[in-house]
This record gives C-alpha cells, structure tokens and sequence, in this order.
C-alpha cells in the first residue's frame, strides 16, 4: 500500500483563514495525566492507522512525557469532540503534532472552526529558543480522512513538502 505525507506550514497568524464558526466548539488545554488523552487520540486515529490508536503503554508513557507537548481536547457543547497536541520546537517552530475529531463528530461542520482554534493556540504557544512563533506545521495523508487535506488548505496552509511511503 502507498502513503503520500503532505507536510503543510503557516509563517504568519495572519496567513489563517477562519473556519466557519461552529457554536458551542471550544478548546481545552488538559495536562498530561488526563486519561482522555489516550483514549481519544485512539478513537480519532483507529479509523486512519494512526500510531497512537494502538501504542502500548510504554509507547504513551513516552509520548506524553515530551516535556513540551500540549493536549488540547476539541470538546462540542462541553463534550469531547476530538484532540489536538502542539509540540513548540527549535527556531520558533510549533507542530500540529495530533489535530482530529471522534467519528460522531466528523461531517458535522466541525472541522474548520476546531482548526481554527487550534491554530490560534499555536501561535500563542511560548516558543523554545526564539522570541516568538515564526511557524506552524503539520503533516497529513492519504490514509486520514478525506477532509484534512481541504481543510488545512482553506485554513491557510501550504504545503512545503511531500513524501511517498509505502507499507507491506
């Protein structure tokens, strides 16, 4: 089977494009502790072959000790909607490492605003070694779900590179 990895950037807050807003979405920041970090992260990843819907507690125990990561759960009216983990890196840099709704959530008119949020949030993450965020990334595939690709794009991402793995 073949994999292409689309790696898309922003350089600037004002290069997000908002998504339509969707009442009652919201962000929360949530510590690394919370059991719904794992759980979640596996929900929204199963249907997708995501790594993290089927790491071993070792795997999460190494996963959620990066001392910079950030866990954000997407909620809808106070109940989890999906999960979005920033991890803050060198030169200003901040990764979408984990952005995705649970399955009872996807085809609602969510997606866009929940981005929206998270990327707010990444331009505002304290940044390691530079004065301020000079980037946001992430990466999708061809395995997530149809509407990630179309969905950073209309945000405002772009992409800066591609790759092509293929799996047995």
């Amino acid at each position: 089977m073949e994999e292409i990895v689309t790696y898309l950037e922003m350089t600037s807050p004002t290069q997000l494009r908002p998504g339509r807003p969707a009442p009652g979405i919201t962000l929360e920041q949530v510590g690394r502790e919370s059991p719904l970090i794992p759980s979640t992260q596996a929900r929204v990843g199963a249907a997708h072959a995501w790594r993290s819907a089927s790491r071993s507690e070792r795997e999460w125990a190494e996963w959620l000790a990066h001392p910079l990561r950030q866990y954000w759960l997407i909620r809808s009216e106070g109940e989890v909607a999906g999960i979005a983990d920033l991890e803050p890196q060198s030169g200003g840099d901040v990764e979408i490492a984990t952005f995705g709704l649970l399955p009872e959530f996807v085809g609602q008119g969510l997606g866009g605003q929940a981005l929206t949020l998270a990327v707010r949030a990444a331009w505002e993450v304290e940044p390691v070694d530079a004065e301020v965020v000079s980037r946001v990334w992430l990466h999708t595939s061809t395995l997530d779900h149809p509407g990630a690709l179309p969905n950073y794009a209309r945000r405002g991402f772009r992409p800066f590179k591609t790759e092509v793995r293929t799996h047995e």
